[in-house]
């Protein structure tokens, strides 16, 4: 599997689709999950949370490491994925698919997405 080029991304390791009707979905990146090993816990954020940009919104644990989960947008979330709260190991198995994290209505542009191609750059190095 390989990032899908039609998703932008974040230094941090996270994707985000386009907008749809203002709503994008946010999960983490083949290459984060890879580093994290498998995750056997998420700690989403909850439908009517708020999140901004770039700070902190849950937690993914895995059998290595707990890793703060950063939202690449500022917006209200609609949906959490409670199949990954179920199943978290969706996270390493489908990470642009079933893993997808969260869904949330934005209330502005995101400001500091990469490209597929600048996140592929940023990965080469790793």
């Amino acid at each position: 599997m390989s990032n899908p080029e039609k998703l932008r991304y974040t230094k941090e390791h996270e994707w985000l689709s386009d907008a749809v009707d203002g709503v994008a979905t946010v999960g983490i990146t083949e290459f984060a999950a890879n580093a994290l090993g498998d995750v056997v816990y998420a700690q989403l954020p909850e439908v009517g949370d708020t999140v901004t940009e770039g700070e902190t919104c849950g937690e993914l644990e895995s059998t290595k490491s707990v890793s703060d989960l950063y939202s690449p947008v500022t917006g209200e979330i609609v949906e959490a994925n409670q199949d990954v709260v179920d199943d978290p190991a969706l996270v390493n198995t489908a990470p642009f698919e079933g893993g997808w994290l969260f869904k949330v209505r934005l209330s502005e542009e995101p400001k500091d997405t990469l490209s597929f191609e600048e996140y592929t750059k940023l990965t080469a190095g790793n």
